[in-house]
């Protein structure tokens, strides 16, 4: 499973942070940030999901009012 973040999309509500350890308040930016991520493209986060994480990634992503996480099983597919 693994996680795709739209930073560009991100307005720095921190709900996120709030349900999951791996992303972190950037105050100087007023985005989150999510950590070990690699940037796929501009703006674009990718990082796998550690396992026993799976609940916490989904519930970041459903938490984020401008639906600015998405969540992908092992497939592709998409599930939040």
């Amino acid at each position: 499973m693994y996680v795709e973040f739209d930073r560009d999309t991100c307005v720095g509500m921190y709900q996120c942070v709030a349900e999951w350890d791996a992303f972190e308040k950037d105050l100087n930016d007023g985005k989150a940030d999510l950590a070990g991520s690699t940037e796929e493209d501009e703006d674009l986060f990718v990082v796998e999901v550690p396992d026993g994480e799976e609940l916490d990634a989904k519930f970041a992503a459903r938490s984020c009012p401008v639906d600015a996480i998405e969540v992908y099983d092992d497939d592709g597919e998409q599930v939040v």
